[in-house]
């Protein structure tokens, strides 16, 4: 039969390993190693459609599952013909399923076999989470890409907690194949688990490759570890994940782990942090993270970055948008995030050249200089 989302690799980087390649869904190709803006609620915070797709030039965006359930419902979502429809976003879109945010409330949540029972971070209503009910729910979003239903564990945790857990994941993993019915609409990704042990990492893959999805995820990781243990667990898990399939990094958005995750041959990573610091008055440039709500920023009346090629750089100040943001303006926040969403978008069409170029790891190195990042 048929799948709805196929991966075609291009090439790879003589230098690194890094992948170039496009991922083809029901809702138009993506280009990779991509990043994708993060919109909760079925929306990117501040920004309009027309915005993400003509000034960030966003490929895909995600959605988060736990979130649309509480809010408006993902009956009301298929209702209006899915998320597409409901949001007027016309390009691919990927759902996330629901469980880091689940876990993320210890102390209103119940782990079994059988699924979680959680209580609203809303209004403290009770709710269950088996992994049939999230594909449901994630089938009435109507995304290209869902997600199965894992259980991220806290760092740190211990090994028979971690080993534990993995196995549960894969259980649900096989729970939510066998309940996902639209394969030639939707392609569901199978999670990788498994916390910081290498063995455990690899059970975890190979288990999930024996069960076949179109694509995979590294699940688990950039949860507050140092970044060395972040590295070492990426690297020793990207290059075990299947070669012609998507691997996917959840959760990850700063610069510097985009590009060390396109140099471990992941396709697609995702992170709410460029319109989280957004809101905090804090732009990306390339020449180093600018906090315009400073007060040395008052009178700067240059753009943000001068290698920017976004609507805020080509119209803006530094001084207007510190203004902005002292003075809480919601303009402030829709310009700085548009601007950092467009800076990460272009940092990754960078990413694709310099692999094209077998020229990523020298690309690296003046980036981290440029950035201020140590090696």
């Amino acid at each position: 039969m048929k799948q709805a989302v196929t991966y075609e690799l291009l090439h790879e980087c003589k230098q690194t390993g890094a992948r170039r390649g496009v991922i083809h869904t029901p809702h138009g190709d993506i280009q990779t190693p991509i990043f994708m803006p993060v919109g909760t609620q079925a929306t990117v915070k501040s920004l309009t459609p027309e915005e993400l797709k003509e000034d960030v030039k966003a490929q895909i965006i995600l959605s988060n599952t736990y979130h649309l359930y509480l809010r408006p419902g993902s009956k009301l979502v298929r209702e209006a013909g899915g998320l597409h429809k409901f949001m007027n976003w016309d390009r691919p879109i990927l759902t996330d399923c629901g469980g880091f945010q689940v876990f993320s409330l210890q102390k209103l949540r119940t782990i079994t076999e059988e699924g979680v029972e959680f209580k609203s971070h809303l209004d403290g209503s009770k709710h269950f989470f088996s992994p049939e009910k999230v594909i449901e729910i994630e089938e009435d979003l109507g995304a290209d890409i869902i997600m199965s239903f894992d259980e991220c564990c806290p760092y740190p945790s211990s090994y028979e907690y971690t080993k534990d857990s993995m196995e549960r994941t894969t259980r649900w993993a096989k729970r939510c194949k066998d309940a996902h019915k639209d394969i030639d609409k939707q392609a569901l990704f199978g999670i990788i688990q498994g916390g910081f042990y290498k063995d455990l990492r690899k059970q975890s893959t190979e288990d999930l490759i024996d069960l076949d999805f179109p694509g995979y995820a590294i699940g688990g990781i950039s949860v507050g570890e140092p970044k060395e243990e972040f590295l070492d667990i990426l690297r020793y898990t990207a290059p075990i994940m299947p070669k012609d399939k998507p691997r996917y990094l959840m959760g990850v958005g700063s610069p510097d782990y985009l590009i060390e995750a396109a140099i471990a041959g992941i396709d697609m990573c995702d992170c709410v942090l460029p319109t989280r610091i957004a809101r905090n008055g804090t732009a990306m440039t390339w020449n180093g993270k600018v906090v315009v709500r400073n007060a040395t920023y008052e009178r700067d009346f240059t753009p943000l970055d001068f290698e920017c090629d976004c609507y805020t750089c080509k119209n803006y100040t530094r001084a207007y948008i510190r203004h902005l943001v002292k003075t809480n303006e919601i303009l402030g926040v829709r310009l700085l995030s548009l601007h950092n969403l467009r800076f990460l978008t272009k940092l990754m069409e960078r990413v694709r050249m310099e692999i094209e170029n077998d020229n990523l790891f020298n690309f690296r190195n003046e980036f981290y200089k440029k950035y201020g990042y140590k090696e």
